[in-house]
């Protein structure tokens, strides 16, 4: 549900965006505008920016940029009410609860008490594995190379023999029955009663991206059978969107995140001082689980175990991973299993190596596909040669595709034109065709329409920097000529904060729910343009003003809609640019 934009605007405007960002970042005042160090992209140079008279920031490194809102929600990974919820309290604003539905509030409370338990329950392993009940666990993770500083950082802890002893001290605290066995945390049966759904086991939490402990995994001391057991799924708990040290990789300063299969190889990483490592829980690596990571980075390296089960882990998150437009590349954990062997054995330093020498996920790929062949035989090789062309045919981008061609023909030794031509014959038997780019004749109108879109932002941003120059703005340029949907609905609310007499960006962001529409909107209003003198003003106003409205006229008289009102409003349109032609602006 929404609460009403009133409430929503009352919020925003008693949350100044410079003391919520720079509680995260350290910003230096340079003219009207706040810089600082990026905190969604690693970068030595600050491009981050804070206007306190727009109410946003906006990052001219990775284009992401909002108001208060979008900021926790980017950086906290809150949903827009509970970035509204934070802002709100701080504010001292109250919510009304009266517009959540009954079942809502018994679900947010049922949530709410689910998060207060595991709470309880990390804390109560965390002191069990340093109690004389807990040494085989505690002696367990030590002699696996961890330090109490890393214990203490991922909250580790231990699942006592006794099979009821968290169930004890649970109730002790005053949580009910129903509520431990719908957390996960103990089962019901008729021979045992209620008991400890975990017992001899590290206790691994599971933290979400926001810090709260949301399940638990369980690594049992011994042969016993699982050798892992995880938390089941619950109301706060869904395995296949959630990730292993997600809430500590957050905020690594790297561009990229490396995605692992277990628990102790993203902590052996995160001690060696790799603290971009994260995990899947148990299952395969999913889509949900990649547009998750797509929320905070824009690149992976994938660090599975070396065996035949972890080549096939790797195949399944590339196209995970492919299919949320996230590049990756794949670290040879070889000669050992996993991450976790490897640095215990080599150390960081050759890790660091393997991860600068890491392979393009695309031949990652075609090797694994290449081993299936016997590159000695001429038939078993044409076969091969087939299948790498098709697999060529699943790059849309011609440059893509041909740089990816001759690689792929120097690497397995086939000559590019040969290579080529099967590419092509491929593409034209039915698969994922090769598409041709756009020759020069489309290619310099596809040029022209950008040029034409960032006169576009250059308006709205000079807009809302110096609203004076809006009374001869509308009189040649009204919302619907600019020609992107968006564009044309930020220049409708700001025509309307101007006619009454105000100006406020951040506002216009909040009515966007979409968090890359966002983004777009701040970047409207965070466009750089740059005049050589003052003199240049009206000369450069009117020379925006012309090609916008220039080229509305122009997608207008494409339109195959001919009836009276269309004619008429063309007639109009080319009087009001011959004119505009003619006329001189000062400012």
């Amino acid at each position: 549900m929404r609460y009403p934009d009133e409430l929503i605007e009352e919020v925003r405007s008693k949350n100044d965006i410079l003391d919520v960002v720079g509680s995260y970042v350290h910003l230096q005042k340079r003219g009207n505008t706040y810089f600082g160090l990026c905190p969604f992209h690693n970068e030595k140079t600050a491009s981050f920016s804070v206007t306190p008279s727009k109410q946003m920031y906006y990052c001219f490194g990775c284009q992401r940029g909002g108001n208060v809102f979008t900021f926790l929600q980017e950086y906290e990974n809150y949903t827009f009410n509970e970035a509204l919820a934070i802002l709100a309290e701080k504010a001292g604003v109250t919510l009304p609860e009266t517009s959540i539905s009954a079942e809502d509030r018994s679900k947010d409370t049922l949530r709410k008490r689910m998060l207060e338990v595991n709470k309880e329950a990390a804390k109560y392993y965390a002191y069990a594995l340093r109690s004389p009940q807990g040494e085989a666990g505690y002696k367990y993770l030590t002699g696996r190379g961890l330090t109490d500083e890393t214990l203490l950082r991922f909250g580790l802890g231990f699942a006592q023999v006794s099979s009821d002893d968290l169930v004890k001290y649970l109730k002790s605290k005053g949580y009910d029955d129903k509520l431990l066995i719908d957390t996960g945390l103990a089962s019901y049966d008729e021979k045992h009663g209620l008991h400890d759904k975990f017992w001899n086991r590290v206790m691994y939490p599971i933290q979400d991206a926001n810090h709260r402990v949301i399940g638990f995994g369980g690594r049992v001391m011994g042969d016993a059978k699982p050798k892992y057991l995880n938390t089941q799924e619950t109301l706060i708990f869904n395995k296949r969107l959630n990730l292993y040290g997600l809430n500590l990789a957050r905020s690594t300063r790297a561009d990229y995140f490396i995605l692992c299969e277990g628990y102790m190889d993203v902590i052996a990483m995160h001690q060696a001082g790799f603290n971009m490592a994260i995990a899947s829980l148990g299952t395969a690596f999913t889509e949900g689980q990649a547009n998750l990571i797509k929320r905070f980075i824009r690149k992976v390296y994938l660090a599975y175990d070396s065996d035949g089960a972890g080549v096939n882990a790797t195949l399944k998150a590339i196209a995970a991973l492919k299919a949320m437009e996230l590049p990756c590349r794949v670290i040879s954990m070889e000669p050992y299993k996993d991450a976790d062997e490897f640095i215990r054995n080599l150390g960081a330093e050759a890790f660091q190596k393997r991860i600068d020498e890491a392979k393009d996920s695309f031949f990652f790929e075609t090797d694994v596909m290449a081993a299936d062949y016997d590159m000695k035989d001429p038939g078993s090789r044409s076969d091969f040669t087939d299948a790498l062309a098709v697999k060529l045919c699943e790059f849309e981008d011609e440059v893509r595709r041909d740089n990816y061609l001759i690689a792929a023909a120097d690497r397995y030794q086939i000559p590019v034109d040969q290579l080529r031509r099967r590419v092509i014959a491929k593409a034209a038997m039915g698969a994922k065709p090769a598409h041709e780019e756009p020759k020069s004749g489309i290619q310099k109108k596809v040029s022209t329409e950008d040029l034409v879109l960032k006169k576009q932002r250059y308006l709205i941003t000079w807009l809302s920097e110096d609203t004076s120059i809006y009374p001869v703005v509308k009189k040649y340029i009204e919302p619907s000529d600019f020609t992107d949907p968006l564009y044309a609905e930020v220049a409708r609310q700001l025509y309307a904060d101007l006619e009454a007499g105000r100006m406020n960006p951040a506002a216009i962001i909040t009515t966007f729910d979409d968090e890359q529409d966002q983004s777009r909107v701040a970047e409207l209003f965070n466009t750089t343009l740059v005049l050589d003198a003052e003199a240049e003003r009206g000369q450069a106003l009117h020379d925006i003003i012309y090609m916008v409205k220039k080229n509305a006229v122009e997608v207008r008289s494409a339109s195959d809609t001919m009836d009276a009102e269309t004619i008429t409003r063309q007639m109009s349109d080319k009087k009001a640019l011959e004119e505009l032609r003619k006329t001189t602006i000062n400012l």
